[in-house]
């Protein structure tokens, strides 16, 4: 088979490269449609990773929320006392408090409001599994000071420089003069430019209106030989219906439900990528169907000459796989840079695995592999009279 592979003639790669016009226009739709896909995933993904990446180092058994709340970026408030009735369950060790809000602040560096997702918690008894923060928790002990999250979208490199060499940064949040004790790196997300941390006593002050009594979040940790998923079904069954109580996992499965199948971004990235998909198909298809058109009648000659049909489909799907394979190439390449600046400029998460430039050339593979299925249906209508 692979002598046969070997010596058989590259029909369809020779017909393609006999208009080099026609097949640079071919290879710029495929990396063009390609691009698409991979900008698309890559916000997708960027939005799933940013929405979840502060639950996903919540550092808890089980995580109690309001049954009213949607995501972590909008959370309800609850009593507290739950907290201390879950207490009450056999198992439980610990059910701690942590409290998630959003307001403006002025960048140190350019007074610029900017808007900033601030987490408060008992710093004695960390809430999230951060090391670089757990280490500075003792810094938030002191009044209206919070960690940074490097990583925020904006200008902040002096700033940030400052704090590493020692100096004392202050900044103002709604007529509070902050100090930043520290610097943490998670991420910006598509709602906020960033994240401060601190104690719940400086999240109250920075939030008057707000109850201690309210809490945003619970997270309880259980002795090591308690069952998690059973004493999740115990809260659930024991606690009132103004809360929910998650495993981990569940948690996180919960927000990447809601932000799939209940948010119109994720539907937009998702249509975005069937549309590059589409777009992807007819580009190719009408490359394919015009080079039939074209050698119609050397086709005809071949089915006089005995050649079956698959053999003439074969060309023809030799052609979509070249096209697909040589079009991908270059959208791999682009679209590395592109999400190199998309990350610089955004702070989004944005980066190419190896996995997803499998994925995308899978569907070029496919969408490639579809048009040319619909390009040979011409091919029927070649007749051997109609070289005569």
């Amino acid at each position: 088979m692979f002598k046969a592979l070997k010596n058989r003639t590259p029909l369809g790669w020779l017909q393609l490269k006999h208009d080099k016009f026609r097949l640079l226009t071919a290879i710029s739709g495929i990396a063009f449609a390609d691009i698409l896909i991979f900008m698309q995933l890559g916000f997708m993904n960027a939005l799933y990773t940013t929405n979840t990446q502060y639950p996903r180092k919540i550092q808890g058994d089980i995580i109690l929320t309001s049954t009213q709340a949607t995501n972590f970026n909008k959370l309800y408030t609850f009593p507290r006392r739950r907290l201390y009735q879950a207490m009450d369950i056999p198992g439980v060790k610990s059910a701690e408090p942590v409290y998630v809000g959003s307001l403006n602040w002025r960048n140190p560096q350019n007074r610029e409001k900017t808007s900033m997702m601030v987490i408060g918690f008992d710093p004695d008894k960390p809430a999230f599994d951060l090391p670089e923060v757990n280490s500075q928790l003792y810094k938030v002990k002191i009044p209206d000071t919070l960690l940074f999250d490097r990583a925020s979208r904006g200008e902040y490199d002096k700033v940030i420089s400052q704090i590493e060499q020692g100096k004392t940064i202050t900044t103002e949040i709604e007529r509070t003069t902050i100090t930043i004790g520290g610097l943490f790196q998670l991420g910006a997300s598509f709602q906020d430019d960033g994240a401060l941390i601190t104690s719940s006593q400086n999240y109250m002050r920075l939030f008057p209106k707000k109850r201690p009594g309210m809490v945003s979040l619970g997270v309880i940790n259980l002795q090591e030989e308690k069952d998690i998923e059973e004493t999740r079904t115990y809260l659930n069954n024991y606690l009132p219906d103004d809360v929910q109580a998650y495993t981990y996992q569940e948690y996180i499965d919960a927000e990447l439900n809601y932000i799939q199948g209940r948010t119109p971004i994720g539907f937009v990235f998702s249509l975005g990528t069937m549309m590059g998909f589409i777009v992807g198909i007819v580009i190719v298809y009408q490359v394919l169907s015009t080079d039939v058109n074209d050698h119609m009648a050397e086709y005809a000659t071949f089915k006089a000459m005995g050649y079956r049909n698959s053999y003439l489909l074969g060309v023809v799907f030799e052609e979509a796989l070249i096209l697909s394979i040589v079009g991908f190439i270059p959208s791999v390449a682009i679209a590395a840079g592109l999400y190199r600046l998309t990350a610089m400029a955004t702070a989004l998460p944005i980066f190419l695995p190896v996995s997803r430039a499998v994925t995308v050339l899978i569907i070029t593979v496919v969408m490639c592999g579809i048009s040319g299925a619909i390009a040979t249906r011409k091919l029927q209508s070649a007749d051997p009279a109609d070289i005569f």
